[in-house]
Order: structure tokens, then C-alpha cells, then sequence
């Protein structure tokens, strides 16, 4: 898995792609895991709990009790990877910690009952929670020496943290302010919703009444994506899915066909912050002049789900923002049928054949019709994500299920 990291397509904001701040995963050198790598972060003083941010934990599952959640704050802060203690405090990773069991112990228990408050030290992360069980988490050394952190990976069946339920929200805390979104960029399980006072009161990621329901019955009823439904655990996104055999290599193969052939006899229009970018399909690649000029290889299946390989999106003012609208106008099936992108009308999203079910029924089932069902769902505004220059505080909310 690749993070999102370019500036944002359409809007001047800190985007998904930028949120995490540099960081970057890789495989880890042991088990199935992800190990997050050291990258730039926005600084903070590991060992204190320097311009914390209180952050509220709501247990509103009503069936899971505060006995059984536990939480996990891990990220970097700009020099090193780092977790958050019980108490607020930031600490580095360290091969030590892992017990004799080979696994790190970083749970953060609830209180007995109600509201959990504690304090969030700048980072860039992610909170995870996990229910009925206890995460696994390794202390690694990655190729540079340094200890580094193997993330679950719930779409992997041997990975360690496959039989618990679990999932995460993502976030960067800086002195810039606070940026955070619920992601289910990589698998769908837990109802979070994440509120964020501070200049504004923002809440996004709340699912309607009965909604986890409907997720895994949609997805399930479409013969491509049954097989992404483990259980009542989770739905893993479609990219993974094809990586474990699970999902058609060539499911969206002929809408790209479709594209390509569009677009050799018309021109796409794609506008970002540097202006107005016109494309044709000329040798198979699809080529773009305008404030600069940019052309992508035709993107495979796996290609668009990953909004990776053909149309990775560079950190630059040129290429990446080009390349967030594509994708994203890829996933949405709206590409073909409309040559000026991007595109703000939610109507017009997954009409096309073949559509992304799994990114469908995420937004279909959110109360503000927000989700990131795939990384470059921010463009246009339509991804679970909220911002604020001047926070207060942080609510993450296990809802209903």
C-alpha cells in the first residue's frame, strides 16, 4: 500500500495525500504487516505532551462494552516513529518494546464507563480501535537501521490481526491545526465518526441508521465483489482484494478501454489550481498541454483501484493534481461520459459499467455522503475529511451497528 501525497487536485487544503506528512508504507521486514517509515511530520517533542489536543473516545457501538475497546496512537513526528501513552506522553519505538510473544503492548484501555479523554501530542498518525481484542503491533528495523512500526493489515488472512475487529481513523496534529478523516481507503469494518471543534463545529464519517448492514449486503450481492465480505468482520477494499486473488485483475478494464477510445477523438478537459489542462489519447498514452504538459500510460485495473502505478500522483504542482482528478474520475465512472473534470455532481457518480460497488456503498451509506473509499476521494470535496487551524478538541465516536 502507497499513501495519497500531493497537494490537493481542485482546493488549496492538506489532503489525505498530504495529511500523514511524508510518511510512507512499505512491507515490513517481518510478517504480514505494514511498517511505517520515517518521513516529515511537523516536529513534536517525543517524551511530552507539548500543545496536546483533547481527544474525546465515545463508545456508542451498544454492543461492544468500554471493557473490551482498546485504542492505539501510533505515528511520527517528524523525525522518528512514535506512540502515544495512556497518559498523553509520546514515546519512540523501540525493538525492546516488543514482549516475549514477539508483539508490542501499546493499548490504550477506556475508562470504566462513559467519555475516554486523553491527550493527543503533535503527530501524524492514526487511531486505531479494536474490539473484542487486542492488536498486534511489531517493532521492526526498516532498511535504514531505524525502529519502525508493523501496522495491522486486516485484508491479509495471515496476518496476525486478522481475526480481530478492528479499524482506524487518520490524522496530522501540527502547530498548523488539526487535519483527520475516516478511511476505508484499505477495508471497511468499524462505524467511526470523528467531530472537531475549534473555529468550526465539523463532525464526518456518520453512518445512518442500519448502514454497516447495507455495506456488507451491497457489496455482497455483486458476484466481483462478494469475496471482499469476510463474515461480519469486515469488507476489504477491491485493490486488496485482487492482490489476494479475491477480485477480477481486469474488472474495470473495459471502462478504461472506453476512456481510451473516448478520448482519441475528443479532448478532456482537466482543471487543478495551476489552470486548465487539455488531453488526447495519441500512442496509447493519454497526453495533456496547457499550464504544463503531462501524459499517462494507460492504467490497468489495479492501477486506477490504487490510484497508483499509471497514475501515481507525484508531490509537484503539475503531474500529481492531474493525476488525483483522473483517478478519482476513474473510480467514480464518470471519466467517459464527461470530458471536463473535475466533476462536484454526486448524480453522476458510479452510473457507469462496470462501477466500484465497494466505493458506492461507503458513500451511500454516510450521513453527509463523504467517504474515502479510495485514496483520491477528496477531490471535489466528497471524502470523509475535516480541518481545522484553531482546534479545540477531537471526538472519535464508535457508532451503532
Amino acid at each position: 500500500m502507497s499513501m495519497r501525497k500531493l497537494p490537493g487536485a481542485h482546493r488549496a487544503r492538506l489532503s489525505r495525500r498530504t495529511f500523514l506528512g511524508g510518511l510512507t508504507l512499505t512491507a515490513a521486514s517481518a510478517g504480514t504487516g505494514l511498517a511505517l517509515t520515517s518521513g516529515s511530520a511537523g516536529g513534536a517533542e517525543s517524551g511530552s505532551a507539548a500543545a496536546g489536543l483533547p481527544l474525546k473516545i465515545v463508545n456508542n457501538t451498544g454492543q461492544y462494552g468500554n471493557s473490551s475497546i482498546r485504542i492505539y496512537i501510533v505515528g511520527n513526528d517528524g523525525t522518528r516513529q512514535v506512540r502515544v501513552t495512556p497518559d498523553g506522553q509520546l514515546r519512540p519505538v523501540a525493538l525492546a518494546d516488543n514482549g516475549p510473544d514477539g508483539y508490542t503492548d501499546y493499548a490504550i484501555p477506556l475508562a470504566g464507563s462513559g467519555t475516554t479523554t486523553l491527550n493527543l501530542p503533535h503527530l501524524s498518525g492514526r487511531i486505531y480501535v479494536a474490539l473484542g481484542g487486542e492488536l498486534k503491533f511489531k517493532a521492526v528495523e526498516d532498511g535504514n537501521g531505524n525502529a519502525a512500526l508493523a501496522y495491522p493489515a486486516g485484508w491479509v488472512e495471515s496476518d496476525p490481526n486478522y481475526p480481530v475487529l478492528h479499524d482506524c481513523a487518520e490524522f496530522t496534529h501540527n502547530a498548523d491545526g488539526m487535519f483527520c478523516n475516516t478511511t476505508m481507503v484499505d477495508m471497511f469494518s468499524v462505524p467511526l465518526a470523528i467531530r472537531l471543534t475549534g473555529a468550526a463545529d465539523q463532525t464526518t464519517g456518520t453512518l445512518k441508521d442500519g448502514a454497516r448492514d447495507r455495506v456488507f449486503a451491497d457489496v455482497g450481492a455483486v458476484s466481483e465483489f462478494a469475496p471482499l465480505v469476510v463474515g461480519d468482520r469486515r469488507v476489504i477494499a477491491p485493490g486488496h482484494g485482487l492482490d489476494a486473488g479475491l477480485f477480477p485483475a481486469d474488472y474495470l478494464d473495459p471502462y478504461i478501454d472506453r476512456v481510451w477510445s473516448t478520448y482519441a477523438g475528443r479532448d478532456l478537459h482537466v482543471t487543478t489550481n495551476a489552470g486548465t489542462f487539455t488531453g488526447r489519447v495519441r500512442g496509447d498514452r493519454l497526453t495533456f498541454t496547457g499550464p504544463g504538459e503531462v501524459s499517462f500510460a494507460r492504467p490497468s485495473t489495479r492501477d486506477v483501484l490504487f490510484c497508483h502505478g499509471a497514475l501515481a500522483a507525484p508531490n509537484d504542482p503539475i503531474t500529481g493534481p492531474v493525476a488525483a482528478v483522473l483517478g478519482a474520475a476513474f473510480n467514480r465512472t464518470t471519466l467517459a461520459a464527461i470530458d471536463r473534470q473535475p466533476t462536484d455532481d454526486p448524480a453522476a457518480f458510479y452510473q457507469g459499467e462496470p462501477t466500484h460497488h465497494y466505493s458506492k456503498a461507503l458513500h451511500a451509506a454516510t450521513v453527509d455522503g463523504k467517504a474515502y473509499g479510495f485514496a483520491f476521494d477528496d477531490v471535489a470535496g466528497f471524502a470523509s475529511y475535516i480541518q481545522d487551524h484553531a482546534p479545540r478538541e477531537l471526538t472519535l465516536t464508535l457508532t451503532p451497528f
